[in-house]
């Protein structure tokens, strides 16, 4: 295979993968707690520079395009508020613990609900967990006292789909409860859309590489042993 081909559709299956990334975030614009995905992307001489200062090894070099590791951005996002008495948000670090069929997962989405049994749950009906791990009762009123949910701190915190996360649950975190409102998504749609829209040019360059090599070899196979 021609070193020209494989380079550009390497770079080309990596922003396949980017756009996917990109798309996702996009269409979680709106929802509440979701945090971002972001790729690492450096050219060799600022990982060279970077492992020089460090004095950790630089590894191994792909000839073609190699997709960084992804990475969650858990940064708080702003809040705004609802008048929801079922709505909540955390101010500062944790997570809201829920329990679901597959185990204890963890959410930065407030936005519950309650269930028939007068429990709070969230939008799946996973019933919410209250500092001591039990799950919590919605009182009479239709309203929980926010020092009735448990906040806690997680480590190696994943993504499992649905809004929610696995870890190592490390304890009581430092954040606090506020109701009536949500944690806004931590998505930007016109960066997003920006990203969208460069990721998508360098995806047709490299099609325009491809088409250019393709061209060339074919001229070359032709021409190859022609007489004049």
């Amino acid at each position: 295979m021609d070193l020209g081909l494989f380079i550009a559709a390497s770079g080309m299956v990596a922003e396949q993968a980017r756009q996917s990334q990109l798309a996702n975030d996009l269409a979680n614009a709106s929802t509440p707690g979701y945090k971002a995905d972001q790729s690492s992307q450096h050219s060799f001489g600022q990982i060279l520079l970077s492992n020089t200062a460090s004095g950790a090894q630089v590894g191994s070099i792909s000839i073609g395009v190699e997709s960084g590791k992804s990475h969650t951005d858990l940064a708080p996002a702003a809040m705004h508020e609802t008048g929801d008495p079922l709505d909540f948000a955390i101010e500062g670090e944790g997570f809201f613990s829920v329990k679901t069929p597959q185990g204890v997962r963890y959410t930065r989405d407030g936005q519950f609900a309650v269930s028939a049994g007068g429990l709070l749950t969230d939008s799946f009906g996973n019933d919410v967990l209250g500092p001591e791990g039990a799950p919590i009762k919605v009182g009479a009123n239709g309203t929980v006292a926010p020092t009735a949910i448990g906040v806690y701190k997680v480590a190696g915190a994943v993504k499992q789909g649905e809004n929610l996360f696995t870890g190592t649950q490390e304890g009581k975190a430092s954040g606090t409860v506020r109701s009536g409102a949500l944690e806004e998504s931590g998505v930007n749609p016109v960066e997003t859309m920006v990203e969208m829209m460069a990721s998508l040019r360098t995806f047709q360059s490299g099609q325009q590489a491809i088409q250019a090599i393709n061209e060339t070899l074919q001229a070359a196979s032709t021409q190859v042993g022609s007489v004049s």
